[in-house]
């Protein structure tokens, strides 16, 4: 089998790359552009192996604008398209938000043009908790709750997800859509809120810390991009077999053959679309205090370092929590491989064995 990737040469694009090459004897073809935060150095770290470099064709297409005929034809026997590309900085969004608007619905139209064209057995899209708002309370949100995002970068990313939506019921693009939560692991942008925490207790600097006005900090549940792989390959062997395939979930019948959107009950149904989340949610204070005993430091120390600061004044449409309910990929029976301290541990280590990552 082929699989078009797309974003292999950023942070969750190189992961998912490393992660089908090793479990998988699937061939990859990776448009890049390295014009949005990519870089060499992923890819090539994923293709280190010499056994892998016969499998990863690196093509030059710049998401923005459509595939000409030419880099077309280098997609034609792909099976599977991967997109995990998009611009995902909240920051980068708020500051010049038209372009990154821009960026993020032009490369879904051309991502969805080529599927169009070549009629893959499924497409996969990478989405976001960010989509659905902040969860107040104890809340977390099921797939297909409403969508209102709050800042540029979520919008954008809401907008992906409908025109996925559109070309999944129009031209029966087999689409099926995830949202993940926030995502840490090696090899992640300095710009991030994970390899942020280790520079700055690295350097004893003070590190900002997002709170409500009561000082309540801000949470997550964060999940290793390797699980996140290793969920997109669960997807992709379920919804590429042979046979067709009906699973009951708690009175939910899903189909697990791919075809053109269904029209029953006087009405069509909608693309699969299913949580991919971390074992359990960290706040903000938690989560540094956890880097901070990766990295061997006391408790006081890590304490003396935090400031927090009001979540919407230092960043206008920031969400204070976000939370997804994982129970439908738990019924299926995936669970996510690497633990959420072991997640750290690594990620901690890799970074301070690689200093020059945090400074990208």
């Amino acid at each position: 089998m082929r699989v078009l990737l797309t974003g292999a040469s950023g942070f969750v694009g190189s992961h998912l790359l490393r992660h089908l090459l090793t479990n998988t004897d699937w061939d990859i073809t990776c448009p890049v552009s390295f014009h949005h935060k990519g870089l060499p150095a992923r890819i090539a770290s994923a293709v280190c192996d010499l056994r892998w470099t016969d499998r990863v064709d690196v093509v030059h297409w710049d998401m923005r604008a459509p595939a000409d005929p030419l880099t077309l034809h280098q997609f034609e026997d792909c099976d599977v398209i991967m997109n995990v590309a998009s611009e995902s900085h909240v920051d980068r969004s708020i500051a010049h938000p038209v372009t990154f608007v821009q960026n993020n619905t032009s490369l879904m139209l051309n991502i969805l043009e080529v599927a169009r064209a070549i009629k893959p057995r499924l497409f996969l899209q990478m989405s976001t908790d960010e989509v659905y708002g902040p969860a107040y309370g104890d809340h977390r949100h099921a797939e297909w709750e409403p969508a209102v995002p709050s800042n540029p970068y979520s919008a954008s990313k809401a907008a992906q997800e409908v025109i996925a939506i559109s070309y999944w019921r129009t031209y029966g693009v087999p689409v099926v859509l995830t949202n993940t939560m926030n995502i840490i692991g090696e090899m992640q942008d300095g710009e991030k809120f994970l390899p942020k925490i280790i520079k700055c207790l690295r350097a004893g600097r003070p590190l900002l810390v997002h709170t409500a006005p009561d000082g309540t900090p801000g949470s997550r549940f964060y999940l290793h991009a390797r699980n996140l792989a290793d969920a997109w390959l669960f997807l992709t062997r379920r919804y590429t077999e042979d046979e067709p395939e009906v699973t009951t979930l708690g009175g939910e019948t899903i189909r697990i053959a791919m075809g053109p959107a269904q029209y029953r009950d006087g009405a069509f149904t909608r693309p699969e679309r299913y949580n991919i989340v971390g074992e359990r949610e960290v706040n903000n204070v938690e989560l540094v205090h956890l880097v901070g005993e990766a990295m061997g430091l006391d408790s006081a120390v890590v304490d003396d370092l935090i400031e927090p600061i009001a979540f919407h004044a230092s960043r206008p449409g920031h969400d204070l929590r976000y939370a997804l309910d994982g129970s439908r990929m738990a019924r299926l029976g995936w669970e996510p491989p690497v633990p959420l301290e072991k997640s750290i541990e690594t990620t901690v280590r890799w970074s301070l064995d690689n200093p020059l990552w945090l400074e990208l």
